[in-house]
């Protein structure tokens, strides 16, 4: 099988294109101490709640914000019930909830696209749901759009099925997956502004609650491009990370995605998890065949698995994984540069990103895709990027270097041609990025340059 057909079950926001026009402004230089220099217009907004002050000014309906070291909103007192028909397992069950509702946030930019990210903890028995609604250019209003059920456990009698929801749109606008997207930029409609809706769930008369870390939205208007300028080599440095191949778990549990060949995703988390110093421990791991090298990465393509959209690559769903471990988080974002980029690896901060293209279009790769995950590590002298790419055959193969100015295309273009000359979409700069949450002063510097704090 063709590896471009292999790895696309996310079309990558097919439907969706981005400005008509290019911005042909360059790309910021790397200052001192590894920071991006400001940059007017950067096409990428995130916003985060995370603070004691952020969780108090949302609207509360059943929720309290909780202070400490590490902030968080849960369930004071139930709402309400509902029911709850499960698509995934044919059950319905009645949950109790509470809500909380975030302020407006109006990006910096009107966008064409916005991506959730949330951080929790969800005990056995509880889930949360994620829901945007926003306010368009016209003044109009979207519905109530869901972005993602989410629980970290996969016990099915405990458990719902942590899943997407397909078929949302209002003719103006629709849900990819794990993505808001305006159905046509060229009319000039855009997203003016939005809010999130956090639920939380849990068994009635149950005292367990979701704990929510972290909330917040990425919204974008990247320029419709087919090629991006280049930018200019500005580090040389390599971070050590562990090295994980997802083709060494080539049919092994099938009923996650067909199996381990189509487990970028979950194994570029697993590396990035493993770099902050955190793992699963042997209780999370023993449902795994004990003859398969590497469980760990087993473990998390069954608990980043998306049910709808039968995969592993749904991109909130990854960041949402890797916060389950110890005091570290995960976003996901868009950066506007491979300058941007190397601030964050000066900083000690590896990527997680996503690209597509053909075989053709990156020296040594051996392969195309309609997406792929990868993690960015590094630097060399002549400012090539250093990935760990697990859709390599071996562990010790995975370490790669591809160059720079192909790699800086594949990964920040909007628009390509697939193998039969077909216009289709890049994925514009998108990353994960995980960290902890105790961080040095260049390493915040480093993430609140690209809009991460």
């Amino acid at each position: 099988m063709d590896r471009a057909d292999d790895m696309s079950r996310r079309s990558v926001l097919g439907a969706a294109a981005a400005l008509a026009a290019v911005a042909a402004t360059a790309s910021p230089a790397l200052a001192a101490g590894g920071r991006v220099a400001p940059r007017a217009q950067r096409p990428v907004s995130n916003r985060f709640w995370t603070s004691y002050a952020d969780w108090s000014a949302g609207t509360a309906n059943g929720t309290r914000a909780v202070a400490g070291a590490r902030p968080a909103v849960e369930i004071a007192k139930a709402a309400g019930t509902t029911d709850y028909a499960d698509p995934h397992t044919g059950k319905t069950a009645t949950w109790e909830y509470a809500r909380w509702t975030s302020p407006v946030h109006r990006p910096t930019v009107p966008a064409t696209e916005v991506v959730a990210s949330w951080n929790a903890r969800t005990p056995a028995g509880t889930w949360l749901q994620v829901e945007l609604q926003g306010t368009y250019s016209d003044g109009k209003k979207t519905p109530w759009y869901v972005l993602g059920r989410w629980t970290s456990g996969d016990d099915k009698e405990k458990d719902i099925r942590r899943t997407s929801v397909d078929d949302q749109s209002d003719g103006k606008s629709s849900i990819w997956t794990d993505t808001f997207s305006i159905d046509d930029t060229t009319t000039g409609l855009r997203l003016a502004s939005c809010r999130l809706r956090l639920t939380l769930y849990r068994k009635p008369g149950a005292t367990a609650t979701p704990t929510v870390w972290r909330l917040g939205a990425m919204a974008s208007a990247v320029p419709d491009r087919f090629t991006v300028p280049a930018s200019k080599p500005g580090l040389t440095k390599e971070l050590t990370v562990p090295r994980y191949s997802q083709e060494i778990h080539a049919g092994q549990y099938p009923e996650y995605d067909n199996g381990g060949e189509a487990w970028c995703s979950p194994t570029s988390s697993q590396m990035i998890i493993e770099f902050w110093g955190r793992k699963p421990t042997a209780d999370d791991l023993a449902w795994v065949d004990p003859s398969y090298a590497d469980p760990q990465v087993c473990h998390a393509a069954r608990h980043t698995f998306d049910y709808q959209y039968a995969g592993c690559g749904n991109w909130p769903f990854n960041a949402a994984y890797a916060s389950t471990y110890k005091d570290l988080q995960g976003v996901v974002t868009r950066l506007d540069s491979l300058t941007e980029l190397e601030s964050l690896i000066a900083a000690g901060i590896p990527a997680i990103t996503s690209q597509s293209f053909l075989k053709e279009e990156l020296t040594g790769a051996g392969y195309g895709t309609a997406g792929h995950l990868m993690t960015v590590i590094g630097f060399t002298a002549d400012g090539d990027v250093i990935a760990n790419d697990p859709a390599s055959p071996t562990n010790p193969a995975v370490r790669r270097v591809y160059k720079r100015r192909e790699w800086e295309n594949i990964w920040l273009r909007t628009k390509r041609y697939n193998a039969t000359g077909k216009v289709v979409s890049g994925t514009g700069g998108v990353c994960y990025l995980y960290f902890p949450t105790k961080l040095s002063a260049a390493q915040k510097s480093a993430l609140a340059a690209v809009g991460i704090r």
